[in-house]
């Protein structure tokens, strides 16, 4: 009956999961920078998920991002600085 403690990992992503109380609550946000931002996008529409068709946004501070929404309401949004 202990809460769930984990990692997620791809690459050198790791992201820690925690169900302890008081370690985060449902919808957080968090940055990931990325290398190739775009061969990511595409590895996610190719598994035609039908509620999430994730975008990447040129943005005004010099970095294209994406965000997608766990099931928890979490938003995870990967970054990758662009040449300006």
């Amino acid at each position: 009956d202990l809460p769930l403690y984990m990692q997620v990992s791809r690459d050198a992503c790791i992201i820690h999961l925690s169900e302890h109380h008081g370690d985060c609550c449902p919808g957080a946000a968090l940055r990931i920078e990325s290398a190739d931002i775009d061969a990511l996008q595409q590895q996610l529409l190719a598994k035609a998920y039908g509620y999430s068709r994730p975008h990447i946004a040129d943005m005004p501070w010099g970095s294209r991002d994406m965000s997608v929404m766990d099931p928890f309401g979490n938003r995870l949004t990967f970054t990758m600085a662009t040449d300006t």
